[in-house]
Order: structure tokens, then sequence, then C-alpha cells
């Protein structure tokens, strides 16, 4: 069992005391697939449950089960915790996980067959801890400004499924990153990342080994030109993805 198929209220709890919650600059575009994730996730249950007015960022089990309670010691060792966890949304949404993770072991047919809710955001915290709300009201992932949309907007975001530290750390790079691929759901996958006024243009082999592939045209039409298509980081992911999974078989 690895540790993301742990589900019990305790290793959730234990999960959360080991974020660092001052690391925000760690790993921009994984924090930014898993956010975009969770958004996704959250307006699926947010539907699920008539909780459109809570979204993004709640504690679905109000809604699931009103009356559902943690027991005595689960409670008061999550109360201690969130103690010392930043920010509203943020100690909600961390209740939140230890709940559903309690209510998904004590009475797992009261839940819905929707993906994992907090998975992704649990990810997100793990890999950089947390986000800040900007001057607009939407949040900041580390210094970038984040829009989140409407419940009902998310609900059309390509799922993101590859939640694998493999695929995560894959994502991770320095400098100004864009993803380019023969079409949309395709290998090979190009990476151009921009470092300080340098262009580094890399293939991703097979086993996820970044080479050096020939520099790429300048400009997103010469690009075109050449039979590649930008991609998002959501698709860039799901290629991602795909090759690890082809890895392991």
């Amino acid at each position: 069992m690895t540790r993301h198929q742990e589900r019990t209220a305790s290793a959730m709890l234990n999960r959360l005391r080991r974020v660092e919650w001052d690391d925000a600059l760690a790993r921009v575009m994984s924090r930014r697939v898993l956010m975009r994730e969770y958004l996704r996730r959250a307006a699926l249950w947010a539907q699920a449950y008539s909780a459109g007015s809570a979204w993004p960022f709640f504690d679905v089990t109000a809604y699931v089960d009103p009356g559902f309670r943690l027991a005595p010691r689960t409670a008061a060792e999550l109360d201690v915790y969130l103690g010392r966890v930043p920010g509203a949304e943020i100690r909600e949404t961390c209740a939140g996980a230890v709940r559903l993770a309690d209510m998904r072991e004590r009475n797992p047919a009261v839940l819905p067959d929707l993906p994992d809710l907090y998975e992704p955001l649990v990810l997100f915290y793990e890999r950089g801890g947390e986000f800040v709300r900007d001057n607009a009201g939407g949040p900041d992932l580390t210094g970038v400004s984040f829009r989140p949309g409407t419940p009902h907007g998310n609900l059309g975001t390509p799922p993101f499924r590859a939640l694998d530290g493999t695929v995560l750390d894959a994502l991770d790079a320095v400098g100004r990153v864009s993803y380019y691929a023969v079409g949309a759901t395709r290998a090979p996958l190009v990476r151009r990342r921009v470092v300080r006024g340098e262009r580094h243009d890399e293939l991703f082999g097979p086993d996820l080994r970044r080479e050096p592939t020939g520099r790429l045209p300048e400009t997103e039409e010469a690009i075109g030109s050449a039979g590649l298509v930008p991609l998002d980081e959501i698709a860039a992911a799901g290629l991602i993805g795909n090759a690890v999974e082809r890895a392991s078989r």
C-alpha cells in the first residue's frame, strides 16, 4: 500500500503534520496542476451536494452528513494541529481531509462515486506549503496569481489523474516553461525553458529523461509550421503520466 492509499484519519493527519508551511516558493508548475485538479474535483463535489456557495475551499463532510463527528481523540488531535495551520481556508480543507478520510473508513457507503476530493490539495500542500489571497481575492501560488474561475467552469477542466510523484517532479523546472507535442495526446513531448533569456529545448524520452533536442524555431508560428502544437500544463502532465504508466508495465 502506498502513502496515498492510506486513507485513515490518522494517516491523513500525519501527512498534514509533515507539511512545511513556509516553503511556498518550491515546485511551481506541479502545484499549479494540482490546484487545477483540486478545483475541478471540488466543483464535482459541490455540484453533488449543492455546495456551490462554499466552493472552492470547504469541508465537504458537513454537506455529506451534517451529523458526522470524529472520534473524540482524533478530534482533539486535529484541533491541536489546526492551531498552527496558516489561514482559515487552509484550516478548513485540512479539517475536511481528515474528516473525509475518517468518514470513508467508517462508512464508505455514504460517499459518492467521485474522485478523492482532497488528495490533489494535500499534495499541493506537501509540495510547497500554503497559498495566500492576492489583492483581487484570487489564490496566489508562489507569487503568481491564479484565477479559480467558477464551479461550473471548472467542471469542464480536463481531469488530471497522474498524481504520481515522478510525474509531478518531471513537471517542475527552473525558468519560464512551454510544452509542445505532435498533438495534444501524442508523444514525444518537448519542453522549452527560458532561463535568464537563454532558451533550453528538451525532449522527454520514454524513461522521462530530459535530453537536449535540436533547437526549436524561435516563434510560435514557426513551431506550429514544424508540426508541433503548444500544450498547457494539464495536457503536458497527461503525456508525462502516460509515459510513467508505460514504463511501469
